[in-house]
């Protein structure tokens, strides 16, 4: 009986292991892959080499070295010059770390011909392993030998893994503190991807070089470089919210702070959901533009889901700026100096202790019909050597630039209120109305371009073969598309 019933187990167990051996391994996934940037490159179909970008950034983290060395000797002919150019890059591991049959590999790759396309895609494989290993130099060295590459290959199957290997070669550099020793080399593949009419690459590039010009604070020279850029309709997301986000960073330097905040909240609008700290750094540039422009941000801004711990600092400083407390602006700007400094916003808030001040003496001119300087200054809290020279000299400003509706008298030393009149009487409420259509019809005109259509759709009827692979293609995007917008920003 007991033999019975350790051979009934035995039975019991087999097809649960037999199930659990279906699953591909992800050498199989990375051979289906291949397959696919195949059929893209000979097809010249770009929107296959595209989704095989995408299933990449799901087999991100299984990615080892043992898989890469067996994937190396399948999609590229071993002994070959491609071949030891980009085995150098990998780590030595021992024969018994091996996951795959190498044997196989080999075999199949012998009689194929070398595509571009393959030996590019293998170093963007490498690149991401080495990035997570945290081996930048070595990544740094993998890139600029992929760059060098690139700079040989004119095919437009290469250009959406080309503007992949480009955020990789400036970001490999970034990690090092080595950024600005590429600034040379991007400017040249920008006017290579110019000439070449390869509108992506040109979209990451200007990207990446106004993300360099910014980095070392260089504002003049990033603005210069974006007006003379040659414009064309964005094919990225992704590109388009991060050019939104450097042109809002510029123009909130150049004081030009209404179009600031346009860009940076279609930024914010525009960017996927799992892009959190993207949307993190477009929510603090939008309050402080908003700060500046006298506005006072809504509390759900602060209270985003994933977001409240890191715009704390932010709220804080809106409460200050919305009472109009200078003390209390004081306090916040330095209990939070570290996190603004590591934000690089210090200047704008340096920036702010103006409306601070203009704020408390608007509440000031709502809450008195009349009030000595000498009281202006204690309310303000000017901690000065002559307060009440500093509160007249503020005042007599704020009445002239149209902040508050006073008069000033010299003899008595009187800031005099004017009474408040309906606000439905003057242009105000029209001007606020015409904003919020103006928005709501850019937001609509915005859309309508957004809407991409196959070409010929209205000459030729689908087949029931095509709309079966359009609806798998739709599910497998849906599917990696959280995981490749976290990955990208």
């Amino acid at each position: 009986m007991t033999q019975d019933v350790e051979m009934k187990e035995k039975d019991h167990t087999t097809p649960s292991h037999s199930v659990t051996t279906v699953v591909p391994s992800t050498f199989q996934n990375l051979k289906e892959i291949a397959s696919l940037i195949e059929t893209g490159s000979y097809t010249k179909e770009v929107r296959r080499i595209g989704r095989a970008v995408r299933l990449t950034i799901s087999l991100r983290r299984k990615l080892t070295a043992s898989v890469l060395s067996a994937f190396l000797d399948f999609a590229l002919v071993p002994g070959s010059e491609a071949h030891a150019r980009l085995s150098v890059y990998l780590p030595k591991q021992d024969e018994h770390e091996m996951e795959v049959d190498t044997a196989t590999s080999v075999s199949q790759a012998s009689g194929k011909h070398l595509l571009p396309e393959l030996e590019i895609y293998c170093y963007l494989l490498l690149l991401l392993f080495l990035i997570d290993q945290k081996k930048y130099n070595e990544a740094k060295a993998c890139s600029s030998a992929s760059i060098a590459r690139l700079k040989n290959v004119n095919r437009r199957t290469v250009d959406v893994i080309a503007s992949r290997l480009y955020f990789y070669y400036s970001y490999s550099y970034e990690l090092t503190g080595e950024l600005a020793e590429i600034r040379g080399n991007l400017l040249a593949l920008h006017r290579i991807a110019t000439l070449r009419h390869d509108e992506l690459g040109q979209e990451t590039l200007l990207n990446l070089l106004l993300r360099n010009y910014l980095h070392y604070n260089l504002y003049d020279q990033a603005e210069k470089l974006r007006s003379k850029a040659p414009r064309f309709e964005a094919h990225s997301n992704q590109q388009f919210c991060r050019y939104l986000f450097y042109l809002g960073k510029i123009r909130t330097i150049q004081l030009e702070y209404t179009d600031a905040k346009e860009s940076l909240l279609q930024a914010a609008r525009k960017a996927p959901l799992a892009a959190r700290g993207f949307r993190i750094q477009c929510n603090k540039w939008a309050v402080l533009v908003r700060l500046l422009l006298g506005e006072i941000p809504e509390r759900t801004i602060f209270m985003q889901k994933g977001m409240e711990n890191a715009l704390k600092p932010y709220f804080e400083l809106t409460n200050a700026v919305r009472i109009g407390d200078l003390e209390l602006f004081r306090n916040v700007a330095e209990k939070f100096a570290d996190t603004f400094n590591a934000d690089r916003t210090h200047n704008l808030i340096v920036r702010l202790r103006h409306n601070v001040i203009r704020t408390g003496l608007r509440n000031i001119n709502i809450s008195y019909s009349r009030i000595s300087l000498a009281d202006v200054a204690k309310k303000l809290r000017l901690n000065s050597q002559n307060p009440i020279a500093d509160a007249e000299s503020i005042v007599s400003k704020a009445i002239h630039d149209g902040a508050i509706d006073a008069t000033l008298d010299h003899t008595n030393g009187w800031m005099v209120s004017k009474e408040t009149g309906d606000i439905y009487s003057t242009n105000e409420p029209q001007i606020a109305f015409n904003s919020r259509i103006a928005f709501c019809l850019n937001m609509h005109n915005e859309a309508v371009r957004a809407l991409r259509y196959p070409p010929n759709t209205h000459k030729e009827k689908e087949s029931a073969e095509k709309r079966r692979e359009r609806h798998q293609q739709e599910q497998e995007l849906a599917k990696h598309i959280a995981e490749e917008d976290d990955d990208d920003f």
